[in-house]
């Protein structure tokens, strides 16, 4: 089975969860989680802290696995395609299912450029292409080659918090991924860098199926065609995130969106 990138448009889910069970040791932290992700659009998962938001997101691109005491049961594709398969390896897996962090976390012995080009290095991909036109093109995809373009090779840490936050997002999306997770992208950046970054996301639907875990549901309604509801490890709700937020079918997400509990 093959999970080399490609850019043919597939129908149906992006991708799916099937059953999926999570955890650390002793401890369980998703509980047969079944979803299925579009693509081209935006994905919110919200819930309370401890919730397994972050787990279920690392299980997708298979971080999850490289912590010691981890497990994972159940079965995640990837256009139909089972990403957990004994011949899917991870780091080719990791280039078509990118991820941005809750902190900002350009290399910091690496230019602008070079971490921009940081993965597709990595996979042995940068004699394919030309660094500079993938720059450009990466860094204007994540609104930031207008701030950069005359020192590319001044550090990437000398950025400001949301322009290095920027600059994950320029190096998630170099190696064209198919899925773009992100995970509390914005938490720790101030309104202005938030509100950048959530208009950024609304640009990088039509080339990507984004999965985004945040605490703030006021980013979730903002910035999501769709929202799952997850409560101590369970999938509560999965809808429409217009419906879910005005209309939801349990009183468990009713509860959470209110403010009783969370």
């Amino acid at each position: 089975m093959s999970l080399s990138p490609t850019r043919q448009e597939v129908s149906g889910p992006k991708v799916t969860l099937s059953n999926l069970v999570a955890g650390f040791g002793d401890n369980t932290v998703l509980h047969g989680i079944s979803m299925k992700v579009p693509g081209q659009s935006v994905t919110s998962i919200i819930g309370p802290s401890g919730c397994g938001k972050s787990t279920m997101i690392r299980c997708i691109n298979r971080m999850h696995e490289l912590v010691p005491s981890a497990f994972v049961s159940g079965e995640i594709s990837l256009e139909g395609k089972n990403v957990y398969a004994t011949d899917v390896d991870p780091v080719m897996l990791r280039r078509r299912v990118g991820m941005v962090f809750q902190k900002p976390n350009p290399f910091p012995n690496m230019t602008i450029r070079e971490n921009v080009l940081a993965g597709l290095r990595l996979t042995g991909q940068l004699k394919h292409v030309n660094p500079d036109d993938v720059t450009q093109q990466a860094l204007e995809g994540a609104a930031l080659w207008d701030e950069v373009k005359d020192r590319l090779d001044s550090p990437g840490i000398g950025l400001s918090g949301g322009q290095q936050q920027r600059l994950c997002i320029a190096r998630a999306i170099a190696v064209e991924p198919d899925v773009l997770l992100m995970d509390e992208p914005c938490s720790a950046l101030d309104p202005i860098a938030t509100s950048r970054i959530e208009e950024l996301i609304r640009q990088l639907k039509e080339k990507f199926a984004i999965v985004i875990v945040t605490h703030n549901m006021q980013q979730a309604a903002r910035a999501s065609d769709q929202t799952a509801f997850l409560l101590m490890g369970e999938l509560v709700e999965f809808t429409e995130t217009s419906r879910l937020f005005t209309q939801p079918l349990d009183s468990r997400t009713e509860d959470y969106i209110t403010g009783k509990f969370g």
